[in-house]
């Protein structure tokens, strides 16, 4: 076969090294106009994602290469605490869903095969796993089991943004574990606990383990695991020791003086006034003194959720009180209490269920009184009416935790997430096994799941700089960026050459930008964009004496090595680094 002119494949890897030369590496100079997170700017920019439609996303080779490693370091860990690898379909018959009763969520897609048989892509595999439980687990002797996959998951996701924070095709690590009880399952959650924090520590990320709700995943208890950045969606609640998403945290509001408290309630004119900031300028009282109503439709009928006014609903703790709900609209609201939503109040109301946050057990407040432009002063609940009392609002910046010690709230990505399930999926699903009495008893499970691709965002909103990214030293696409300036067959080309090969030989990932068609410029920021932890520049002054320029891309220090020990040398700035 004649080889076309000029026709060139890149060189092979040697090792797990790289020569640049006519590799893909689609760079830009400007942040896409889309973009808002610094993750989704910044792996555009340096070509490591290309976008193919909203929330769907292509891995160029770079970024691949960082996903690689982060799967990497996961496998290594979930082999650890003995967790075998499978790999399971992406698409699976409705029918193990219904018996869940999960089929048809709103974010699950759905479709039917020529035969019109429904499937389901897979936004997760507890059905699935729990199955195969079934048909191959039968005796106590088979338990414990875990078993893991690194496999893509699929979510009609209403609102894909942020890059690869919100998404709607990715790729997760998801195990399972399977235990005779609930002892047993409580020994596989904490060692996947202590696989989780040696994963995150090791992709050198910042995070918390918070707790969390369990969402439709259902069962006993969960975890989340978060990074903090603020271009997360989640907020969690950070106190003396205490860590918690918002969906379950608690806190001690900071009480105003309530005075003494009235012998009845006293209606008093508002006209006008229709929000707590209206009604606090009206009556000079600050919102903790004041009370605001809020009306959802749950399955069975109206509520009315009342909460101090400087507080605001959590619906995820709200629907664990009264299930599915939605906002009321005004004309059901009228024709329930007989005034508009800024005139509303629990004093009088007789035939609509009342759920009233913890914290209006204590104090008196200003409340609506059923009646447009007018409310009560002095209401006390179980006095002058009664409620449900619940913890449903979110907490805020500032109260306390059980310590005393003052929360703060900040803003996070998710990048793991574990949950007890207990016998939610085996049950249905019929995943038994004999005990030693041979009695059949369900099988006791645990589900946890980490986002590669997240952890490479995170690690991106976590570290970057004006130029572009500083990757964290074990997820960094190479673990060294040689930049040659000079064109081949040089006396600095023939040092790069030597210098990639001795490298690699003591077990570093180098990339030697050895292109001719690019300026030292050029070649200089598009590697601070890229972010290796370790640059090399070699050039005329390098030669023929030294020193060796060695810069770090964590704060850009450099170091001089002498070039009789080169290799040696970037090889322990390396090793140094985070």
């Amino acid at each position: 076969m004649t080889v076309p002119d000029g026709w060139r494949m890149p060189d092979a890897p040697l090792g797990d090294s790289w020569r640049l030369s006519g590799r893909l590496w689609p760079t830009l100079r400007d942040d896409p106009s889309d973009a808002e997170a610094i993750s989704h700017k910044l792996m555009i920019r340096s070509g490591l994602v290309r976008q193919l439609a909203a929330g769907l996303y292509s891995f160029m080779p770079m970024g691949w290469r960082v996903i690689r490693r982060v799967e990497a370091i996961i496998r290594e860990e979930m082999d650890r605490i003995g967790a075998q690898e499978v790999h399971l379909p992406v698409m699976h018959p409705a029918e193990i869903w219904e018996a869940t009763g999960r089929y048809g969520l709103d974010e699950q897609f759905c479709l039917e095969d020529r035969g019109g048989r429904p499937m389901v892509l897979g936004m997760t595999h507890e059905e699935i796993i729990t199955w195969h439980a079934a048909r191959e687990l039968r005796s106590y002797r088979d338990l414990p089991q875990s078993w893991y996959q690194i496999q893509v998951k699929l979510r009609d996701e209403p609102r894909p943004k942020s890059g690869l924070l919100r998404v709607r095709e990715f790729s997760m690590k998801d195990s399972y574990s399977m235990d005779r009880d609930d002892a047993g399952l409580d020994a596989s959650y904490e060692a996947h606990t202590e696989a989780y924090a040696r994963i995150f520590d090791r992709c050198g990320l910042d995070w918390f383990r918070v707790e969390s709700d369990v969402g439709m995943m259902g069962g006993r208890g969960a975890h989340e695991y978060m990074a903090p950045s603020p271009a997360g969606e989640d907020v969690i609640a950070l106190g003396d020791g205490y860590a918690a998403n918002v969906e379950l945290a608690r806190s001690t509001p900071i009480d105003p003086d309530f005075g003494d408290v009235p012998d009845a309630p006293e209606e008093f004119d508002t006209p006008g006034v229709g929000t707590i900031d209206e009604l606090v300028e009206f009556t000079g009282l600050p919102a903790g003194r004041l009370a605001k109503s809020v009306v959802v439709v749950a399955d069975d009928g109206p509520v009315l959720v009342v909460l101090r006014g400087e507080h605001q609903v959590n619906e995820a703790k709200l629907n664990r009180v009264v299930g599915p709900h939605r906002p009321a609209q005004e004309d059901e609201i009228r024709g329930w209490f007989g005034a508009g939503p800024g005139s509303l109040g629990p004093v009088g109301v007789s035939d609509v269920r009342i759920v009233a946050d913890e914290t209006i057990a204590v104090g008196h407040y200003v409340t609506g009184a059923n009646r447009d432009g007018a409310h009560l002063r002095g209401v006390v609940h179980g006095r002058d009416f009664s409620a449900e009392l619940a913890d449903v609002r979110e907490v805020r910046e500032g109260e306390l935790d059980a310590t005393g010690a003052p929360l703060r709230l900040e803003r996070v990505i998710e990048i793991g997430n574990i949950f007890k399930l207990g016998t939610k999926y085996s049950e249905p699903l019929g995943a038994t096994y004999l005990d030693p009495d041979g009695v059949e008893q369900p099988i006791v499970m645990g589900s946890y799941g980490i986002g590669p691709a997240r952890i490479a965002a995170a690690a991106v909103e976590q570290g970057n700089d004006e130029a572009g990214i500083v990757w964290p030293r074990a997820i960094a696409p190479f673990d060294v960026h040689l930049v040659l300036i000079g064109a081949a067959g040089t006396p600095q080309a023939e040092l790069a050459e030597r210098l990639f090969g001795e490298l690699t030989e003591l077990g570093l990932a180098v990339l030697l930008d050895d292109r001719e068609d690019k300026k030292p410029g050029e070649k200089f920021v598009e590697a601070e964009l890229l972010g290796c932890p370790v640059r090399v520049t070699i050039g005329k002054r390098t030669l023929p004496d030294g020193p060796l320029e060695v810069q770090v891309r964590r704060g850009r220090e450099v170091h001089e090595i002498p070039l009789a020990h080169a290799a040696t040398g970037v090889r322990e700035v390396w090793e140094g680094l985070r």
